[in-house]
Formats: C-alpha cells, structure tokens, sequence
C-alpha cells in the first residue's frame, strides 16, 4: 500500500472530522484571538500529540477487529443504525438556530500545549470515529494494519487535525458572523457528512452479504 495514500487518507478523514464546530477548534480560535497566533498554534500542537496517540489506539483496536469479520459485522451494522439516527436529528429535528457554545473563558496559568493536551484527552470521539473509519478503509483493500501503513495514518491524521484547526485559528475572526457558520447551518453540514459515512457504511455492508 502506497504509503503517500494512506497518509493523505488519514488527514482527509481526520480534517472532516474536525470541521464541525466544536469545544477544540472554537477553543484554538479564542486562544488565537484574545491570547495571540503562537498560543493557537501551541494549543493546536498540544492536541495533535493527543490525536496521534488516540488514531494509533484506535489503528490497533481496528487490527484486533479485523481478525474477528463476526465482531466487525455487528459493528459495522451498529454503525450504520447510528449515523442513520445521527443524520435524520440533524436535517429534520436540528433546525433551530441556537448560539455557538464557545469557550469564553480559556485562561490558564499552564501552557498552551498542555492545555491543548488536557482538553483533547476529554474528547474521547476520535477513537471510535478512527477505529470505524480504519475498519472500512481496510475492507476496501485501502489500508493494511502493518507498521509503515499505521504510522502513515496515524501521522496523516494529526496532519489533518492541525490543518483544520490552523483553518479556524486564521479565519474564525473573518467568518464567524457569516452564514453558513449559524448553528442551523452547520447541521445541515453535519447531517451530509453523516448521511455520506452511512451510505458508505450501507454499501460495506451490502457487499459482505
């Protein structure tokens, strides 16, 4: 497997991840806006570290999964009921316009980088989201669990992590009164990635029948 590929992947997939608006990417822009550029981009630094050790837990329990087709094929099935679910809230129910649950208040005697750390670490979503994403990537025949290829998701994904979060740190100023930042907005958003991963899913599924 071209480990270029595999690499490119996992930073695709970790940046989509990222995309929504949430707790680690709105918390990166207030640092960089109240606090300046360098501690943005240290608090980013300090929660790819975090990414990087989730993505290779995540890598590894994939691996195990894959040795157990019996295990992946009600993972898998779980996982297709629960994007289904997480799609349907989210175009049809999450329609009212609520305000962005910003971090306000982000000083900390600590560094930049460990507080980045700390608040990645209380975002377990990663793990489950990569394992997942792992598993299908391999049953495409686009992802070995070797060495080489794990360390090139692995760092692909921190990559994809940072980029992301470097989006929101230079652009949330310019674009955080726009509309399609609005709360109803960025469901409709979540709902399509969503619904795109479940239709994934249900082709997966499909084939192994």
């Amino acid at each position: 497997m071209n480990i270029t590929l595999v690499f490119f992947l996992g930073l695709i997939i970790a940046f989509v991840g990222v995309i929504p608006p949430g707790l680690l990417n709105i918390a990166a822009a207030k640092i960089s806006l109240k606090e300046g550029y360098s501690r943005g981009i240290m608090f980013s630094i300090g929660v790819c570290i975090i990414v990087l050790v989730q993505t290779y837990v995540a890598a590894i329990f994939a691996r195990y999964l894959s040795n157990h087709p019996d295990i992946i094929d009600i993972l898998q099935r779980v996982a297709l009921v629960i994007f289904v679910l997480i799609t349907i809230y989210y175009l049809v129910f999450a329609k009212k316009q609520t305000k962005s649950e910003a971090v306000e208040n982000i000083k900390s005697k600590h560094s930049r980088l460990f507080f980045g750390m700390f608040l990645s670490s209380l975002n377990v979503f990663p793990i489950p989201y990569q394992a997942y994403m792992t598993i299908t990537l391999a049953s495409f025949g686009w992802l070995t669990f070797d060495i080489t290829s794990i360390a090139a998701y692995v760092a692909g994904s921190a990559m994809g992590t940072f980029v992301m979060l470097y989006v929101y740190i230079f652009f949330f100023d310019k674009i955080k009164n726009k509309r399609f930042t609005s709360q109803k907005n960025m469901n409709y958003i979540i709902g399509t990635i969503t619904g795109i991963i479940a239709i994934v899913t249900l082709i997966n599924v499909l084939m192994e029948l």
